[in-house]
């Protein structure tokens, strides 16, 4: 299963730099990694980072993260993955650009295939 990490380019370029990733300044401040599946990264992305300028969707293999990655209720109720360490850059399978309409929505890209 690939699940979901949207981040800013500055802030992957420097994970990328580091051989790891942190997490984000929400990520930092709440004590763990916010995922998401496929199911749930569209509306993630429309409620939490509109407007936001072009970002990455970074996708990750949830099996490579171990017993780390825990699948705790957030939105509505709905189970979603939080990798409670570091993420290493060999867990990545995927990095797509994200980039942003004049109307604030981001576009994903035409190989993105969103679940049915």
């Amino acid at each position: 299963m690939v699940i979901y990490k949207v981040v800013p380019p500055a802030l992957w370029a420097e994970a990328v730099s580091a051989g790891q990733f942190s997490g984000a300044p929400i990520d930092l401040q709440d004590g763990y990694i916010h995922f998401s599946t496929a199911e749930q990264v569209e509306e993630t992305v429309r409620l939490h980072f509109a407007g936001q300028g072009a970002l990455l969707l970074i996708g990750v293999d949830a099996a490579a993260l171990g017993t780390a990655l825990k699948w705790e209720p957030s939105r509505g109720g709905s189970l979603f993955p939080h990798l409670h360490g570091i993420l290493p850059l060999a867990a990545v399978v995927s990095s797509l650009e994200l980039p942003c309409s004049p109307d604030g929505r981001h576009r994903f890209p035409a190989v993105w295939k969103a679940p049915e």
